[in-house]
């Protein structure tokens, strides 16, 4: 794993868009993937007047808007921050905490994430950076992470127990900027997750093991879960409904909203399913993927299916998938 970088990371934000084959692109982080009705609005109303109609969710809980003309983000970013999702333009790329979305967390998410914003020195934090909250999560490979009274480092238990969750993790998020050089992920700083222990008074004997646990279609109480086919949800959809974002490119939604468009059956062929965003919006990839993998839907298969459009392989999801990646010729089945 190298431990310097030559250049800074090129993760996309919600103001400096990424300029892909089909317009601009928006990363527009949610953190905890909690979204009042008005603010889910707010998104697809963006993505219907300013993108191409449609909102990617993506693997870390966060929306994107693509098709965006030149120019278009700045009223993008106007009406972001008029609801509350651009509370610090300054810091708007590291706000990435991935929550276990069945959990009552988001209260503590919201106070991380103003915790971290009202750091000046943290607004350099690269865009990979990561915050996990709750067991459920603590698997993908967050930078720090919380389960219970639990620290997580680099993605595993450091052994540390905590009594303040905000404190201890804006004091290890402050450490990780002063170690990192320009390394973009905590897991490639030499020694760091040993060094933040250390300055955080030592581990102790308890191992949590790290986990992941997707949350499945269908039914949860008074909630629930639906799937998004291929992670690409179209803007007419949800309107009026508050969504919670999960990282399996779901959303959970109060029982007796209307998921038309959306799947909320397990058996569903769409699940587990996700792919790149591919032709034509990718320049780099080899083939339209989502096409693709649409047409392959039907195909019996077990556990997880990713299709890529090229070698890097972009939002493979985290943990035993089944990868088709194109090669130009056809695609090659990654196991």
């Amino acid at each position: 794993m190298p431990q310097d970088r030559e250049r800074p990371d090129a993760c996309p934000g919600a103001v400096d868009v990424h300029q892909a084959a089909d317009g601009g692109l928006a990363r527009i982080r949610v953190p905890g993937g909690t979204l009042s009705a008005a603010r889910t609005d707010v998104l697809r109303t963006a993505a219907l007047e300013l993108g191409d109609g449609w909102i990617e969710l993506t693997s870390r809980a966060n929306v994107q808007i693509r098709g965006l003309a030149p120019g278009a983000e700045h009223e993008l970013a106007a009406r972001l921050r008029d609801a509350g999702l651009l509370p610090s333009r300054t810091h708007e790329r590291m706000r990435n905490i991935i929550a276990a979305p069945l959990e009552d967390n988001q209260d503590l998410v919201d106070a991380i994430d103003g915790a971290l914003c009202g750091l000046p020195e943290l607004a350099d934090l690269p865009g990979r950076f990561l915050v996990t909250v709750g067991a459920a999560v603590s698997g993908l490979g967050g930078d720090i992470g919380l389960v219970g009274d639990a620290l997580f480092l680099a993605g595993r238990d450091s052994g540390l127990r905590v009594t303040d969750p905000v404190a201890a993790v804006v004091r290890a998020a402050r450490l990780f900027q002063e170690l990192r050089g320009t390394a973009w992920r905590l897991s490639e700083v030499d020694s760091g997750v040993r060094k933040i222990t250390a300055a955080l008074g030592g581990p102790g004997s308890e191992v949590l093991a790290a986990t992941v646990i997707p949350v499945a279609p269908g039914p949860v109480g008074d909630r629930v879960v639906a799937g998004v086919p291929l992670g690409r949800l179209d803007a007419r959809l949800l309107a009026g409904a508050p969504v919670r974002i999960t990282p399996w490119r779901s959303v959970v939604v109060p029982a007796g909203t209307d998921t038309s468009g959306l799947f909320t059956d397990p058996e569903s062929p769409w699940h587990g399913v996700s792919a790149c965003t591919g032709r034509p919006g990718c320049a780099k990839s080899l083939s339209d993927v989502r096409a693709d993998a649409a047409r392959w839907i039907g195909t019996p298969h077990a556990g997880r299916v990713h299709w890529s459009g090229c070698a890097r392989r972009c939002g493979r999801p985290a943990g035993d998938v089944v990868e088709f990646v194109a090669t130009g010729d056809g695609y090659e089945e990654i196991r």
